[in-house]
């Protein structure tokens, strides 16, 4: 039994009226109006059948519904159904005011979802000890999430002003991006025309040997998307997010602290070991106090928690998405994950699988690029050219498959500055100018690019600041930053 504080039937009563006087109406309805809406079944069922029939054209009135609504059983009880349908196609009801009756039919039945959703919470909390709490609030989490999006209005076709208006607006955005580029962008100029931004429902991975510098590569991107967050009024007056936006990273290796630590060293241009150890002069501390109350607005939400489960992860990520409307997430790194089951049998390939999955269908959930580090096999290293490639992949099959774009980070410098031959020698002099060449020199692989061309990307890397950066480019007029 429905509680009647979640039901309004002179609504619902008022809806099926209004349609039956007027089939004109369904399209307006259709959108986000459906049969398990309606409290009252003989109305669903009324509704049921307008939306089998009007598409196909038919007529749906008193005198047509007439026949197929004596066999139903909700009408069983009634002696005359024809006089029902005559009272209700007769009714003085403004058709104008369907639509809003419609949503208030369709507000109710949320808000029964939520006493029922409510009610299975409780029981489940009181009765399931086979499920840890933890996985019992993830469920809540996720059922909410989906209910908030399924209690949308929004949708459907619109009119050709509508489009146009809304592409204009989209023009504008883009304009206003410095670029034009379709998805958010990164920072990183050569990326950024490599890539189109990053997109959402994208999952993107960023994988690398140890000391390559991935965690520095996604410090800088979500950093960059962070502090790069602007808004705007539309032409209708809403706000809308023109540029970058906030961002949550999920450091399961770093702590929070190391991570904050790593940006102030990159902004304030100080050594991060040097402050790390405190060996700063008096300037330079004014100089990162001066940065970090610069920073304090910038939208970027670390979660440090090890060992995290994908699904805890996915939970806390549409929390974020409801609070602060995240566009980007960033995890450091997906090994560390853990799978949402833990069946005893299963293999690391088939974690990573589920893993991997995860991530991209919580790309798509929350429309939003996801960008996971990964680690390499130590197969680069037996090679003489240690430039990753996909099958260096750990468990590779599963991520190169779902994943829409791979890219590796390769520093050549790391590899040469450790075969320094003895000083004095001729090979000494060849190494020193194979030095010079690759030094601050990085290069971004990428090796899948589902909606785009593959190649590379080359970037200036920092090592003193643990900071990725624009190369210079050559011009007629000279060097260009």
């Amino acid at each position: 039994m429905n509680d009647q504080s979640t039901v309004n039937l002179r609504a619902e009563r008022a809806v099926i009226s209004a349609l039956l006087t007027n089939n004109n109406i369904f399209d307006n309805l259709n959108s986000f109006l459906m049969e398990e809406h309606f409290a009252d079944p003989r109305f669903a069922a009324i509704y049921a059948v307008a939306c089998e029939r009007i598409p196909r054209g038919a007529v749906v009135n008193a005198i047509t519904l007439s026949h197929s609504l004596k066999a139903d059983e909700n009408f069983a009880e009634f002696d005359n159904i024809d006089i029902f349908l005559a009272e209700l196609a007769t009714e003085v009801v403004s058709v104008s005011q369907a639509p809003h009756y419609a949503k208030v039919v369709h507000d109710l039945a949320i808000r029964r979802e939520l006493v029922r959703l409510g009610g299975d919470i409780s029981e489940r909390a009181r009765l399931d000890h086979g499920v840890s709490s933890e996985n019992l609030i993830t469920d809540a989490e996720s059922s909410l999430y989906k209910m908030a999006e399924r209690g949308r209005y929004e949708g459907g076709a619109v009119t050709f002003e509508e489009a146009m208006r809304m592409a204009i607006e989209h023009a504008e955005a883009a304009f206003q991006r410095d670029g034009g580029l379709a998805g958010l962008s990164t920072g990183l100029r050569d990326l950024d025309a490599k890539l189109g931004g990053l997109h959402p429902s994208d999952l993107l991975i960023l994988a690398g040997r140890p000391s390559m510098g991935k965690t520095a590569l996604a410090t800088t991107i979500a950093f960059n998307v962070a502090n790069n967050h602007r808004k705007a009024k539309t032409a209708s007056g809403k706000e809308k997010i023109i540029d970058g936006g906030p961002v949550a990273f999920f450091s399961l290796e770093m702590s929070a602290e190391q991570l904050a630590a790593r940006i102030l060293s990159e902004q304030s241009e100080i050594n991060s070991s040097q402050i790390r150890r405190g060996m700063i002069n008096k300037e330079e501390m004014v100089r990162l106090a001066d940065v970090a109350r610069r920073l304090e607005e910038v939208e970027l939400y670390v979660d440090d928690t090890p060992a995290l489960p994908i699904s805890t992860l996915a939970a806390r990520c549409r929390k974020l998405k409801r609070q602060h409307n995240i566009q980007l997430v960033v995890v450091d790194y997906l090994q560390l994950l853990r799978p949402p089951s833990s069946r005893s049998g299963d293999n690391r390939v088939q974690e990573l699988s589920e893993i991997t999955q995860g991530l991209k269908a919580l790309a798509k959930e929350l429309s939003v690029p996801v960008v996971a580090l990964s680690q390499l096999s130590r197969a680069v290293e037996q090679r003489e050219d240690k430039r990753p490639q996909l099958s260096d992949l750990r468990e590779s099959g599963s991520i190169e498959q779902d994943a829409d774009v791979v890219m590796f980070v390769f520093r050549e410098e790391y590899y040469v500055g450790r075969t320094e031959p003895r000083e004095g020698t001729v090979e000494h002099e060849q190494w020193k100018q194979k030095m010079d060449e690759v030094y601050g020199m990085a290069e971004l692989i990428i090796g899948k690019q589902r909606h785009g061309p593959i190649g590379t990307v080359k970037l200036h890397f920092n090592g003193d600041f643990t900071r990725f950066g624009n190369l210079a480019h050559q011009s007629n007029g000279g060097w260009e930053g």
